[in-house]
Parts: C-alpha cells; sequence; structure tokens
C-alpha cells in the first residue's frame, strides 16, 4: 500500500512530534518548509511560501505563526494519533493536531489549526476556537469556552464553565476560576492577572 504523503510547514520541535505521529499513521513526508534551510529528518527544508499544496500540517506551535500560515491556500488536514480519546460525537476543525495520550470528552468543538497536546484533558460540551494551544497536561473542566489564540499552560487547570477570551495566555500549573476577557495574561493558584 502506498503511503500518504504530507507536507509540512515549520521544522522545529513540534515539527518532530507531528513527524512522529505521521510515522504511528502510516504517512510519510513530502516536503518540509522553513525559514531556515537545513535537513530535518532526511528531507532538506524548502525557504519558501508554501502555496498551493495538498495534504499539509502547521507543525509550528506558536498560534499567532499557525495564524498567519493558515491564511496560505493550501488542503490542511487533521493530525489526531492512534493514542487519542476522542469521543465520537467530537468535532475536530481542519489543520488540528491531537497529540499522544489526550482526551477529549463528548460534544466538544475543536476549531481549525488548534494543538491539543500531550495528555492534555477536554472535559464535556466545550469550544476550542482556531488556532487555541492546549499545552501538556493542562485540563479543561465541563463547559469550558476558550477563545481564538489562547494559549493554556502546561499542567494549568480551568474549572467548569469558565470561558477564556481571545489571545489570552494562562501561565503553566495555574487554577482558572473566572472568566478572563480578551488578551488576558494570567498565572497562580487561583490565576490572577500578570504583566
Amino acid at each position: 500500500m502506498e503511503k500518504i504523503e504530507v507536507n509540512l510547514i515549520g521544522a522545529g520541535g513540534h515539527a518532530k512530534v507531528i513527524n512522529a505521529i505521521l510515522i504511528d499513521l502510516g504517512y510519510c513526508l513530502k516536503q518540509v518548509y522553513d525559514d531556515h534551510s537545513f535537513n530535518f529528518r532526511g528531507i532538506q527544508t524548502i525557504q519558501s511560501k508554501p502555496k498551493g499544496l495538498e495534504k499539509v500540517v502547521i507543525a509550528i506551535g506558536d498560534n499567532k505563526a499557525r495564524k498567519k500560515f493558515s491564511s496560505y491556500q493550501n488542503q490542511y488536514i487533521s493530525i489526531i494519533h492512534p493514542s487519542v480519546l476522542l469521543d465520537q460525537s467530537v468535532v475536530v476543525g481542519k489543520g488540528s493536531m491531537l497529540i499522544h495520550g489526550s482526551i477529549v470528552q463528548t460534544d466538544t468543538t475543536i476549531g481549525e489549526h488548534v494543538i491539543v497536546n500531550t495528555n492534555a484533558t477536554i472535559d464535556h460540551d466545550c469550544i476550542l476556537e482556531n488556532f487555541v494551544h492546549i499545552a501538556p497536561n493542562a485540563t479543561l473542566c465541563g463547559n469550558v469556552t476558550v477563545g481564538e489564540g489562547s494559549l493554556i499552560g502546561a499542567s494549568a487547570t480551568v474549572l467548569p464553565g469558565v470561558k477564556i477570551g481571545k489571545w489570552c495566555v494562562v501561565g503553566a500549573g495555574s487554577v482558572v476560576n473566572k472568566n478572563l476577557p480578551d488578551f488576558s495574561k494570567v498565572a497562580g493558584i487561583p490565576a490572577k492577572k500578570i504583566k
């Protein structure tokens, strides 16, 4: 059986993880696009704007960079590692990446180009808007909404029903117990505004 070829945008640490998932899924790399020219897993990176490509993943951890590249006219695909526990009712948008060991529960909606990272847990009825990154071991309890481009840091917890605004940053290990307006930066237990 012929392997499906996938193009990557980005060749950093997150791209290494995505490449490992592609291998586990039986895919292989076709081309890798990056700002720097070097050998990535046996493939020379290409320093040009990746446009008009089929089967593309933006393998970049930075939310703003994923948004920038998503405007290029490519056919974006989602990548879900076989170890992910994904309820059949979950909706996953194009270009999203669900990484090893993550759990996504019933009636959750995941937007486009979202990262649900290693061992993250998303409980029931959550909404993750486009370009969100849920970092390793973070937990979203039920009915949580995370606005566009927001980052929920490693091992952070967002309590039930909380709404996180757009382009927020929640520090690692924090506990968010109240709604956050757009562009908030918080950390601590409970999470408080930081400069």
